[in-house]
Formats: C-alpha cells, structure tokens, sequence
C-alpha cells in the first residue's frame, strides 16, 4: 500500500503540519495547497512543503491527520 505525507518543515527541521492519505489526487491537491500557503517571507527563511510515499502507516509521523 502507497501512504502519500504532505509535510510542513520549518527552518531548523521540525515537522510544523502533516496530513497523510492513500488517496494520491487527494495528497498532490494538500501538496500544492501546502506550497502555496508558505509565505516568500517562510520560504527565504528555509521553510519548505515536502510530498513523500511511504508503504505503512507505522512510517508516517505520529501526529499526523490521517484522512481516509
């Protein structure tokens, strides 16, 4: 099974928001989403929106929202 995690990351590394989904459509329209609500101000600072896959729920980030 393919888990698509958007993810938020700040500057110093740490993961600000995250959503998972099985749903690809779904998780490319969070990513874009993602990207586009960074600020150009977020985005010099080293902030950047991360679309990844993993293959089990057990890899993805503890405080996820995990949408169905």
């Amino acid at each position: 099974m393919t888990i698509w995690v958007n993810e938020q990351i700040d500057p110093s590394g740490l993961l600000y928001s995250c959503i998972a989904t099985c749903n690809e459509e779904q998780a490319r329209d969070c990513h874009e989403s993602f990207q586009n609500n960074l600020t150009d101000q977020q985005k010099a600072a080293g902030w950047v929106a991360r679309l990844r896959t993993v293959n089990s729920w057990d890899e993805v980030p503890v405080n996820t929202l995990k949408l169905n």
